[in-house]
């Protein structure tokens, strides 16, 4: 039978308890037709609500990482209000609990305001949140970066640092590579992102904060990192499908390939993979960022930043590196469930997704059930269509 890190007995009992929705699935598994995989944890979505229900809701967002094999997820505190007191937070936990069709689990933020110039009231926020980031912005000030890393030590949670130094921004909106030289656009070093990293790791030796990266997009990120785990030091790292399976010659002009970080050189590229292979880069986040079809449809200098990718990492993943022999499934099951789920602490539970790994078909952003639909993978041909997710013994999406 087909499953793989998962518990047998359990995922037949569920499937038995639901005969009228379930017959033929239990059927396809047990014939080899179709695949069960624990559920996936992505540590970094964007829900947008509450604050900016016109790209997304704890409901939609929700029932889109249903629809990719998700059943736990790590909301992003860019949002109005920002979650940096107890009051704030609640407003979030509030729709969650009303309205989310998986488990969230949302982060507070590192500054009050997202402001990067106060912490946050972190003691108080620690117990209801996954853990501290300010993601969205870089955390310019290196002692108050230290005394959040304080803190959170402290507390037992975990610092979630977007890595971006905004001196050496410039203006740029996409790599700062041969397609922006070619084409007239201003370009982000690639040092922007690797300066902090740098900068953190050695806060981290005199703190021995738990510490994870966000969305790490360059070759000079992987190699400090690797180091730095090599010294013991407590850091992971996530990447996303974006930066494993394009480069910026693969850009057209066209905001559904605008996000930040932005997608990198060959070499920065093949230098992920390559941490993934050797266990640098500890876990695969989607970084789902939803906006309007207005917000993305300005062209690459004037949309703005941020694509989705709950409803299409999976079979991307699966294609591109699982089929071609990069990794192997039980591997992309630990990037995109085990490792997250133990690092961050999130059990898993009763929980998986089945698929049927042998069916073929184009991305369609017009099937998608998040209201972002900003993708640079529309219309690739992928393998692997999502049949059921089950979240705690609770179906969460089915094929029907």
């Amino acid at each position: 039978m087909s499953f793989v890190c998962c518990n047998v007995n359990e995922v037949k009992a569920t499937l038995a308890q639901n005969k009228t929705l379930c017959p033929s699935i239990l059927t396809s598994i047990e014939n080899n037709n179709f695949t069960v995989l624990p559920g996936f944890v992505d540590v970094h979505v964007h829900l947008r609500e509450p604050g900016y229900f016109y790209k997304e809701s704890i409901e939609t967002g929700t029932k889109a990482a249903a629809h990719g094999g998700y059943t736990e997820v790590c909301s992003m505190p860019n949002l109005s209000p920002v979650p940096d007191s107890l009051e704030n937070l609640r407003v979030q936990l509030d729709l969650i609990e009303k309205n989310a069709v998986i488990g969230v689990h949302p982060y507070a933020s590192i500054t009050k305001g997202q402001n990067g110039t106060e912490l946050s009231d972190m003691e108080v926020l620690a117990p209801y949140v996954a853990g501290f980031s300010d993601d969205g912005k870089g955390v310019q000030n290196p002692e108050l970066m230290k005394a959040a890393m304080i803190e959170a030590k402290k507390l037992g949670k975990i610092i979630v640092a977007h890595c971006e130094d905004n001196s050496l921004l410039n203006g740029g909106y996409i790599h700062d590579g041969e397609y922006a030289k070619s084409h007239g656009h201003r370009g982000i070093c690639s040092e922007s992102e690797w300066g902090p990293i740098k900068r953190d790791i050695e806060l981290l030796k005199e703190t021995g904060c738990a510490y994870h990266v966000c969305h790490i997009s360059t070759k000079e990120s992987v190699a400090l990192i690797r180091e730095a785990k090599k010294q013991g030091i407590d850091i992971t790292c996530e990447t996303a499908p974006h930066y494993l399976l394009l480069n910026d010659s693969m850009l057209e002009e066209d905001g559904r390939f605008k996000m930040n970080p932005p997608v990198r050189s060959e070499e920065d590229r093949f230098a992920l993979v390559e941490g993934l292979c050797d266990g640098t880069i500890d876990m695969i986040a989607t970084d789902h960022a939803p906006h309007s079809e207005e917000e993305k449809s300005r062209g690459l200098e004037k949309s703005v930043m941020g694509v989705v990718g709950l409803e299409t990492a999976f079979p991307l993943l699966y294609t591109e590196l699982v089929k071609k022999n990069i990794i192997s499934l039980e591997k992309l099951v630990k990037l995109m469930s085990i490792n997250p789920s133990k690092r961050f602490n999130i059990p898993i539970g009763e929980s998986f997704c089945v698929w049927d790994l042998n069916k073929e078909y184009r991305i369609d952003k017009s099937t998608f059930l998040s209201k972002g639909r900003s993708t640079p993978f529309e219309n690739a041909l992928v393998c692997g269509k999502i049949v059921l997710t089950v979240r705690n013994g609770n179906i969460v999406w089915i094929d029907k």
